[in-house]
Formats: C-alpha cells, structure tokens, sequence
C-alpha cells in the first residue's frame, strides 16, 4: 500500500524481527513473507535443524540477515538466557509476532489429562508471558514506534464444547493483548491480537497427537485458511502508516462465522 503523505513504517528498512514458533505453520510462513520483503529476522523455535534450513534459504533467497535462537518458550531461564545473548544490534527488535502455541486434546474438562493441560497452560499464556516480558523493555529502549502481533484465536471469543482449556488460553491471550495496549499506551508500541479461525496447519495433527485421519477431518467439506493467508494479515499490519493501530483481527474462512459456528458442505 502506498501512503505518499502519511509517514508509514517501511519493513524493508527495519531493524530486527522476532518471530517465535517459527519452524512449521504460521511462524514459518510469517518468516518466509517477511524476509521477501527484505526483514532482517530472529526465528525461534525447539526444532534446531528446521531453523537452521530455514535461515539457509531466506538468506540465500532473500540476502537478508537471521538469527536463530533454539529454546522452548516454557522455560523462562531459557528465554532470557536466549534473548540476553543476542549482541546490542541483534536487540533492536521492532517487530515481535508472538506466535507460538498449540491445542492438544479436544476432551470434556472432567477427562483431560493434566500433562495435556499443561502443556498449552505453559507454552500459550506462560510462554506467550515470559517473551512478551523480555521483549517488550528492548522495544522501549529503541524509542522507535513497534508493534506487537499476538496471535490468538477465534476461540478466544467464543469457547467452544471439549475445547475448555485452550480456549481459556486464547481467551487469555486476548485479555493481556488488551492490557499490554493500556499499559503501553503512553509508549511507542502497538499491540495487535490476531485472531486466526480454522488455518490448515501442524495444528489438528499435533491437537489429536499424529492421528492425521482426524486431523483431516477438521478441514473436510470447507475451504481453510493456510499459514501463508496469515502472513500476508501479519504483513499488511507492519506496513502500516506509523499512527495507525489494528487492536483486534479476526480472520477466518468464507463459511466460517466464529468458534463454533461453521458451514461444511457434505
């Protein structure tokens, strides 16, 4: 988009961007729509040897810079031990899209197991907390206008049945986006929640733990988002004119109304 007038931010001429979950889905097409725009990147993920194929090829393709930070978000040790040991340019991050989360199990609450509920109670709200916590004070310190892409879900408005925990984790990603904003106001930062519908991804395949007969099932008889519809939502926001805010975006197939609420042609 074109704003002759309007002083926009320019991803070209950007200094750093950190995306976390960056090896699969939407993290990695995120990588892959921002580095053909010319970002600089920071990609964060556990799986080393995909971040590493990842950086190869976006330097390669795009002759751009990235920097690949191997931890899991869970860890609040391991996140500051990662971000604390980037140099002072690498730290000039003006870009975070915190993206790193999943679904395990679809179960009604009184029989899921606990391990499951952890993990998404740990890596969607903790892990979430523990990068926007560290990232946030190095946004200040650049005293350039940044901005903040959380990424929740359509089920962070509106819980649906057997869903109960990760919805409440999305529901949570909403609420500290919104307060992360009021606190921020008075700072250069803004804060977008992205909230994606059904997005044909890793997601169902790791929510029902590899069974991918029920994980294709999900996307039968509609047309679903893909990682890369994402990115270009992800890319439009940053390229936005410096004084103008997205807060919330919901975005999700053609026949898909909210969480629960979906058309499926048979």
């Amino acid at each position: 988009m074109n704003y002759p007038s309007k002083k926009s931010k320019d991803v070209e001429v950007m200094e750093k961007i950190l995306i976390t979950g960056a090896s699969s889905g939407i993290g990695k097409a995120t990588a892959e729509k921002l580095a053909e725009m010319g970002a600089n990147l920071i990609i964060c993920a556990r799986r080393e040897n995909i971040l590493n194929e990842l950086k190869e090829k976006l330097e390669k393709q795009y002759g751009i810079k990235v920097k690949t930070l191997v931890f899991d978000v869970r860890s609040y040790s391991d996140v500051l031990k990662n971000i604390n040991s980037l140099d002072d340019e690498w730290k000039k991050i003006e870009i975070l899209v915190n993206n790193a989360g999943l679904a395990v199990g679809l179960e009604k609450l009184y029989e899921y197991n606990m391990e499951d509920v952890d993990r998404m109670v740990d890596t969607n709200i903790k892990g979430f907390t523990y990068i926007a916590n560290t990232i946030l004070p190095l946004m200040i310190a650049t005293d350039k206008v940044c901005t903040v892409i959380n990424i929740g879900s359509v089920a962070g408005e509106i819980a649906y049945p057997h869903g109960s925990i990760y919805c409440a984790t999305k529901f949570a990603v909403k609420a500290i986006s919104d307060s992360m904003r009021s606190e921020l106001i008075d700072k250069k930062i803004k804060v977008t929640n992205i909230k994606p519908g059904l997005v044909d991804t890793e997601f169902s395949l790791i929510r029902f733990k590899g069974d991918k007969t029920k994980a294709d099932n999900v996307y039968k008889g509609i047309d679903p988002l893909y990682a890369e519809d994402i990115a270009d939502t992800v890319a439009y926001i940053v390229n936005l004119p410096e004084k103008v805010q997205i807060t919330d975006l919901s975005i999700t197939p053609l026949h898909q109304a909210n969480a629960i609420h979906i058309y499926k042609e048979k």
